[in-house]
């Protein structure tokens, strides 16, 4: 049987990328690699539509948020955080940590912050030194309207903007250097079609300029002062995950083939046909400002997701994600990110329906599969 993944990270890695890290292992420092890790810098430049520094770190998603709390921000300044799911929680929870004074704005899971409401949070916290933003929340499957909230900070305050572009990045438009944002990271096991194992961290100026004016930092290996001063010089601080760099310069380079603008169109049309699929099927979709990067969905009632999931993944060879916290056996999570395109939303609400057919819940066979033609086809 063949194995299909449909989780929001890891995500599908296309076999070029998986061949280009099977290559034999080279030294970091010698010139081979300096060129690759050199266009992997330009390139992600390019992701992240941006003319700063986009660092590489070996480590995940989470690393990447440490490293810019912990780089950034200083014991006892405030920062607002925005709670609208697992991910925008652990902002908050990286907060607490590195300074102590978190202000979290909590958010019904499957919504998302309104600008109206961030522009209330500013004027009750004008001291506030930074914001902590989730572009899309993985868990719920939400996405939050970065540009308008970029631009209501930029506007009230001068508070530094953290983006978890986690999910986001390669999913969603995102423009770091137009929107203002100062930080936005990435991993590389979601949209850039990778293993897990490195953090991307775009860097603005002006935070670049707080990051470099400390003299004392929290950190050692998680310190973007090292990692901005090793990419002034095309290089890192330590020893990289080489062969996940140069598997990244491959689907860099990919990205750069279909264009990116067309990367979120793609993202954007396949969210909608795997939504119209579901829903034809009678299940009801969670979030109310949908992602296009992950779509969740409720469990039908009566319907026991430990069952679903067996015959989903036993049968059929499908693995979506689970809910997580008060929504686990309630919800699941159905990946579109990455290395998709239309045939495999047919295959995998195909495989929706084989599974809901193994557990006895009642449908009309073939209706997911045709509103997915349907909307791939325009009829």
């Amino acid at each position: 049987m063949k194995k299909r993944l449909f989780t929001p990270g890891p995500t599908p890695v296309p076999e070029n990328v998986m061949l280009r890290m099977a290559a034999p292992i080279i030294h970091h420092r010698n010139p081979e690699f300096m060129e690759i890790l050199t266009r992997v810098h330009e390139d992600l430049r390019y992701l992240f539509r941006t003319t700063q520094p986009v660092v590489v770190l070996s480590c995940s998603g989470t690393g990447g948020m440490e490293a810019a709390v912990s780089s950034i921000f200083r014991q006892g300044e405030k920062v607002i955080t925005v709670n609208a799911g697992k991910f925008g929680e652990r902002w908050g929870q990286l907060v607490r940590i590195f300074t102590g004074n978190c202000i979290e704005e909590k958010v019904q899971w499957g919504s998302a912050i309104q600008p109206e409401r961030m522009a209330e949070l500013l004027r009750e916290h004008p001291d506030a030194k930074g914001v902590c933003l989730t572009h899309s929340e993985t868990s719920t499957g939400t996405a939050a309207d970065i540009r308008s909230l970029c631009s209501v900070i930029r506007e009230k305050s001068d508070a530094l903007i953290l983006v978890d572009g986690i999910t986001a990045i390669g999913a969603h438009e995102f423009h770091f250097d137009d929107w203002g944002a100062d930080i936005c990271i990435t991993g590389s096991q979601k949209g850039l079609m990778m293993p897990p194992g490195l953090a991307l961290v775009a860097i603005s100026e002006r935070a670049q300029d707080i990051i470099n004016a400390h003299t004392h930092t929290q950190q050692f290996y998680l310190s973007l002062k090292k990692a901005l001063k090793a990419h002034s010089a095309e290089d890192t601080p330590f020893t990289p995950a080489v062969s996940l760099v140069i598997g990244l310069d491959e689907a860099l380079q990919m990205i750069r083939a279909e264009g990116i603008e067309n990367i979120w169109k793609r993202h954007e049309s396949l969210a909608a046909a795997c939504r119209q699929g579901c829903s034809a099927l009678g299940m009801k979709l969670f979030s109310n400002s949908p992602s296009f990067a992950v779509t969740p969905v409720w469990l039908p009632e009566g319907v026991d997701w430990s069952a679903f999931n067996k015959a989903l993944k036993n049968k059929n060879g499908i693995t979506v994600a689970a809910g997580q916290d008060e929504y686990k056996g309630k919800i699941f999570r159905v990946s579109h990110l990455g290395f998709y395109d239309e045939l495999d939303m047919l295959t995998v609400i195909g495989g929706l329906e084989r599974a809901l057919k193994e557990i006895n819940f009642k449908f009309e066979i073939g209706a997911g599969v045709s509103a997915v033609q349907k909307a791939f086809l325009g009829s």
